[in-house]
């Protein structure tokens, strides 16, 4: 009996049922052949073909079976990887994914008999991380990727830096209130007596005159230092100026300039820099958030930034760790000779 014709009822009931998944125990993987029925199956088995491929496998069985086990792990790797990720899942989940490929390497032809055994082998072989639960086995792919680990290493190191900053910016504030409660305390408070006199003939006179005059100086002086205080410059978010070292911090321009040093020679808009670098002589423009300051070694000159010495040229003196704040000696300015204290941002090393 020959076969139906192509566009015969028979012929077509056979191609839908070619099109889906069949029963396991209908498959040959030695032939990657699907049979439809037992009849099929068994009319396979008896085919020369299938003899020839039994006789080839007969000579070196562990060759077979290394090669189907070795397709089998890497498929099913592949896909808990492309479409779990390193997200924690059923076993069973991920083998009825990789099962609805009619291609695929089956089970029985590998060094695995049940699917808890290959979850077992992942779990020693640590390809995954696997635990088992009332519900069953779950895996976890472990990504070894080389670009992976280093995405993950960068984006550690971020977290801590940015804790870090956290951390130096909390210290910084608790470092002035400390300051500013130290101050008070220290401040003279007045001390109130009650009015005497030696007799009670003696007469209690009132100098209007000479307390006027006391009262001026000490107004004009009161005044003299308002006005002082209101000429000194404020903090700003800004702090670039020219001739002063500093270091890039973004990672945006690769590593050829990252954590490197260069000299501010232009300041544009107030937030923009134009640094040379200072080893290989490259010209970049940079946003003030790009770049951060330079604190030099004792007794090298600085130039102060920011606060109520603003643009003043110092000396270090020393490094406070502990409140991240430097003693720097006033180099310029009506204020030379004098000590401050002044935080690591708000100074930088002249060029």
């Amino acid at each position: 009996m020959g076969k139906a014709d192509f566009l015969s009822p028979k012929a077509i009931a056979n191609r839908i049922k070619s099109k889906g998944l069949q029963k396991l125990r209908w498959y040959c993987q030695m032939c990657q052949k699907q049979c439809r029925d037992e009849n099929g199956f068994k009319c396979h088995c008896m085919s020369e073909s299938h003899q020839r491929q039994l006789l080839l496998a007969s000579e070196n069985p562990n060759r077979f079976m290394d090669y189907f086990s070795d397709e089998f792990k890497s498929d099913f790797l592949e896909l808990l990887r492309r479409r779990f990720g390193t997200k924690r899942v059923h076993n069973n989940i991920v083998y009825n994914e990789y099962i609805s490929n009619r291609e695929h390497v089956h089970m029985n032809s590998t060094q695995w008999e049940t699917l808890t055994d290959f979850t077992k082998w992942l779990g020693r072989e640590g390809f995954c991380k696997v635990d088992e639960t009332p519900k069953g086995w779950y895996v976890q792919y472990i990504d070894r990727d080389p670009e992976t680990i280093r995405r993950q290493e960068e984006l550690e190191r971020k977290k801590k830096h940015d804790l870090d900053d956290e951390e130096r910016s909390a210290k910084f504030i608790e470092e002035q209130v400390r300051r500013g409660r130290s101050s008070k305390e220290t401040d003279e408070t007045p001390v109130y007596t009650a009015l005497k006199r030696e007799s009670e003939e003696e007469k209690v006179a009132f100098n209007l005159g000479a307390s006027s005059s006391v009262a001026g100086p000490s107004k004009s002086r009161y005044m003299e230092e308002k006005k002082k205080k209101r000429q000194q410059p404020v903090r700003t978010d800004y702090w670039l100026q020219p001739n002063i070292v500093v270091k890039v911090v973004t990672k945006r321009l690769g590593e050829k300039y990252h954590k490197k040093k260069a000299i501010i020679t232009e300041v544009r808009d107030k937030y923009v820099a134009v640094v040379k670098m200072i080893d290989s002589g490259d010209k970049l423009k940079l946003d003030q958030n790009h770049i951060e300051t330079v604190i030099p070694a004792p007794g090298k000159r600085v130039l102060i930034l920011n606060g109520p010495h603003r643009d003043t040229e110092a000396v270090l003196e020393g490094i406070d760790e502990k409140y991240f704040s430097a003693t720097l000696t006033l180099d310029s300015g009506q204020q030379k000779g004098e000590r401050v204290n002044v935080a690591y941002e708000d100074f930088s090393k002249l060029a």
